[in-house]
């Protein structure tokens, strides 16, 4: 072979070989580290807030990271107290709904099976009488297998929750020690962030260049792509609301707020809301408010699929068709997850190639070897 080609084939396997090990690394490490790489996104984003009470309000950097971490942590408390208030009353109000309705449930399944399910028995029993012994047997074991397949199944279901019920119980511990070591991980990381930040010095000149254009880049497009869920998030809620006064739901707001909310859910959606709610509606007889609920559902869903694209083009700066690509591709690929990582994957690469990292990899692998004459 040619030695260039040869050279050429090695050091394509090395890259290859190191961006493997990379990944493989990052994804078996995160696996123990996932506590501070949590502290590190805490810290990241809260970041700002601590270099503004260090600067403007004359603080320690230590005590400026204090109050930046109680205020994040009285934030979602406050929501999370605020989220409980409202499922308590939603429950309240639903102990005084939901009795009628499942009154009218009731009844309706009374009048479904007087109506239809006994006289199609009665002509299943008269078919069956009618049959031989040999396909009367036949049928009936075909029923019994099916039942048993459909006992295994149940029995299978009840013993692995029951079975993960110390696992669940289990999480409760781990999830407050994950919580303490990010939070005390955050407070060191934050207060030593600019010192942190200066390790970058060690690299070389162009890997430091082209890490800070990845990083900016990357940094830009993450709060972008923030940015652009809490949009959709909010023309959705907006939406919703709109449509719920006009249906004269009550708690209203408070319904759109979670909706919005459960919005964030990939592919499932306001679906995981409307859905039920709608077929509750039309089994309880209700057929104007489940007609308007399912025209309602169909306008949330039309514009999100119509401004996602759009939105998130212009919020992270990427090209609205290859956006829509990252989207279908990530959702075949990975499913819900796909819808988020499509995306993020495409950044990632973008990025790269804006900081000119896949040329300087091509300039690697071709190297200065000039074809003999």
């Amino acid at each position: 072979m040619n030695p260039i080609y040869a050279s050429r084939v090695l050091r394509s396997v090395l890259v290859l070989f190191v961006f493997i090990s990379a990944i493989l690394s990052i994804y078996y490490l995160s696996k123990i580290t996932y506590p501070f790489i949590i502290a590190i996104l805490i810290a990241f984003f809260m970041n700002p807030m601590v270099d503004f009470f260090e600067k403007k309000a004359k603080m320690p950097r230590g005590l400026a990271v204090v109050i930046s971490l109680f205020l994040i942590v009285g934030l979602f408390a406050g929501l999370i107290t605020l989220l409980v208030a409202e499922i308590v009353s939603g429950a309240e109000y639903l102990a005084l709904v939901v009795p009628n309705h499942v009154e009218t449930l009731v009844d309706f399944l009374e009048q479904l099976f007087a109506a239809q399910v006994i006289p199609l028995y009665n002509q299943l029993s008269g078919l069956f009488n009618n049959l031989d012994v040999g396909q009367q047997d036949t049928i009936l074991q075909n029923i019994q297998s099916v039942g048993s397949q459909i006992g295994t199944t149940a029995g299978n279901f009840i013993q692995g929750f029951f079975e993960k019920i110390p696992a669940i119980l289990g999480w409760f511990p781990n999830a407050a020690t994950v919580i303490i070591f990010s939070l005390l991980a955050t407070f060191f990381i934050s207060r030593d962030w600019h010192r942190l930040s200066t390790f970058g010095r060690y690299l070389p000149k162009k890997a430091k260049s082209s890490g800070k254009t990845v990083f900016a880049d990357l940094k830009k497009a993450l709060f972008g792509f923030i940015r652009a869920q809490l949009t959709l998030i909010s023309i959705t809620t907006v939406i919703i609301l709109i449509g719920l006064l006009i249906l004269k739901v009550d708690y209203a707001i408070t319904i759109a707020l979670v909706t919005g909310i459960v919005d964030i859910i990939p592919y499932l959606g306001t679906g995981a809301i409307f859905v039920p709610w709608i077929i509750f509606e039309a089994v309880a007889g209700d057929m104007a408010r489940a007609l308007g609920l399912g025209i309602l559902y169909v306008v949330v869903l039309v514009q999100r699929q119509l401004m996602e694209p759009k939105i998130l083009s212009s919020s992270i700066g990427l090209d609205p068709l290859a956006t829509l690509v990252s989207l279908f591709a990530g959702f075949k690929l990975l499913g819900f997850l796909g819808l988020i990582a499509g995306p993020v994957t495409l950044v990632i690469i973008t990025t790269l190639h804006k900081a000119n990292v896949f040329r300087d990899l091509w300039e690697y692998i071709k190297g200065k070897e000039e074809r003999p004459l």
